[in-house]
Order: structure tokens, then C-alpha cells, then sequence
């Protein structure tokens, strides 16, 4: 159904707003995913707060225009779906990445391109941060890290306060003997 000039307003001002507060953005082209599919990815997208949204090229181009974007959405062959992440800039690759592992939806769901920290990403860059840990594990892994050598050395310490007890603890019983 066809739009009204009013209506493509609308679509073009929160497109606009959604750009603004975008940390990264990916591109999506989604030509045989069905209706159920898409709503399963929707909602996982949702879950962490990202928003995944269609509108037609010209207007997501006029907008990445206006906020000094420079990428044409009509480049992209086939519908295109553009997923802004408002907290995690990775989780958007991540959850598509893993939605398209799964074998029947391989040739479906294809990456396009992206934005991330002013840089215009190829589908290959949005591929390689697709297979990178999120942000939560990246935190996980580097307070492990940190923690790593401070329990080792509490079992040091701890080792040094052993032995000293089992000395004193040796000594005592052989005064009572």
C-alpha cells in the first residue's frame, strides 16, 4: 500500500532519530525470510535492545544523508532491514550472525554493510564482528584476567600461613611428647 506524503514524513523523522542515537548500525538484506522468521528475529533483537527496522531506500538513504552518512541504501540489491544498537555495538552482527548459523536460514538472511564509530563497514567487516565475543563476555573475560593473579597470590600467602601453623602446630606436639 502506497504512503502519504505525510506518512513518509514520519517514516524519514524517526529514521532521522534512530540514527542519531544509534551506536552502530547494520544492514541486513532479508529477501526469502518469512513473516515468522522475522518476527522471531525481532524479538531476540529486541531483547537486547536493539531495534530492527524497513523502510523503503530512498527514504533511509535522504536520512543517512541528512545526519552526514554518507551510504545510498540503494546500493544494496534486494529489501534491506537496518538494525540500529542503542547499547552493545556488536550485539546486532552477533544475533544476526547466529540467527543465519542455523542452516535453513542461511541463504535468507545475508549481510550488507554497516556503520560503526563513523566508519562506513563492508559486509565481510560486519561478518568478522559478527564472530567477536559481546561486551558483556569481553568484561567477563577481562576481569577474569585481572582476578587471575590475585587469587594466586592469596594462595601463596595463604600456603606460607599453612605451613607456618603446621610448623608451630609439629613443634607442639613434639614438647608434649
Amino acid at each position: 500500500m502506497a504512503k502519504n506524503k505525510e506518512q513518509k514524513k514520519e517514516i524519514y523523522r524517526n529514521l532521522s532519530e534512530k540514527i542519531k542515537k544509534a551506536k552502530s548500525i547494520i544492514f541486513a538484506g532479508f529477501n526469502a525470510l518469512g513473516v515468522k522468521d522475522n518476527e522471531a528475529l525481532r524479538e531476540r533483537l529486541r531483547q537486547e535492545k536493539n531495534d530492527y527496522y524497513v523502510a523503503k531506500k530512498t527514504l533511509m538513504t535522504l536520512a543517512f544523508k541528512e545526519q552526514k552518512i554518507d551510504i545510498n541504501v540503494r546500493d544494496f540489491a534486494g529489501k534491506v532491514a537496518a538494525v540500529f544498537a542503542y547499547e552493545d555495538e556488536v550485539s546486532p552482527a552477533k544475533i544476526l550472525g547466529n540467527f543465519r548459523q542455523d542452516k535453513e536460514k542461511e541463504n535468507k538472511l545475508a549481510f550488507l554493510g554497516g556503520f560503526l564509530d563513523g566508519k562506513i563497514l563492508s559486509k565481510e567487516e560486519v561478518e568478522a564482528l559478527a564472530k567477536l565475543p559481546g561486551k558483556a563476555q569481553l568484561y567477563a573475560q577481562a576481569v577474569g584476567s585481572l582476578k587471575a593473579p590475585l587469587n594466586g597470590l592469596t594462595n601463596v600467602l595463604a600456603g606460607n600461613l599453612r605451613a607456618l601453623l603446621y610448623a608451630l602446630d609439629a613443634i607442639g606436639k613434639s614438647r608434649t611428647a
